[in-house]
């Protein structure tokens, strides 16, 4: 079996989150700086060691005073945490093109068991000769279980931010 290594196309992925903002509508956001390391078998994705951070501070939700209350102490503490990391256990194939990455998500200083649901798009040559592979990665994780428990409540009951983390990531992979 020959081994590939991949990593990412930065230019083609984006690593995003949604969270409910006063409980009914979403804000969305992104990581603009991560890696990614993927290790396989013959191109075999259900062979993957999975290896992902992302520079917190680069944390970008298209609003400057936001993006500076999430990097502060009351969320990501980026001065004591500038990244978080995902470490993949296993890949499961569930049917064609579909699998579920399990693995290890770490944010601040709390390490928790994730799965994560996995579109595999295959492999595949781009006009320039290099060979390239996709995904599209969903999964939910609870903010206060990483520690990031800030909140404010609202007048009318509720809260501002929501607890559940909606995970929208899409990665394009290049063939090292």
């Amino acid at each position: 079996m020959a081994k590939s290594t991949w990593a990412i196309d930065p230019t083609h992925s984006e690593i995003g989150f949604k969270v409910k903002h006063m409980m009914f509508t979403n804000v969305s956001g992104k990581f603009n700086t991560s890696e990614v390391t993927i290790e396989n078998e013959d191109n075999q994705f259900e062979t993957s060691k999975i290896n992902f951070s992302a520079d917190v501070n680069t944390v970008d939700t298209n609003n400057g005073d936001r993006d500076n209350h999430l990097r502060s102490a009351d969320f990501f503490d980026v001065e004591k945490f500038p990244k978080l990391s995902f470490v993949g256990t296993s890949v499961k194939k569930l049917n064609e093109g579909l699998y579920q990455i399990d693995g290890d998500l770490t944010i601040k200083d709390v390490t928790k068991s994730v799965s994560l649901e996995t579109e595999y798009s295959g492999v595949m040559t781009d006009p320039w000769g290099n060979t390239k592979a996709g995904l599209s990665i969903t999964g939910k994780i609870n903010r206060k279980d990483f520690g990031l428990t800030w909140n404010s409540t609202l007048e009318t009951g509720g809260v501002l931010v929501g607890e559940e983390i909606k995970l929208n990531v899409e990665i394009q992979l290049i063939k090292q």
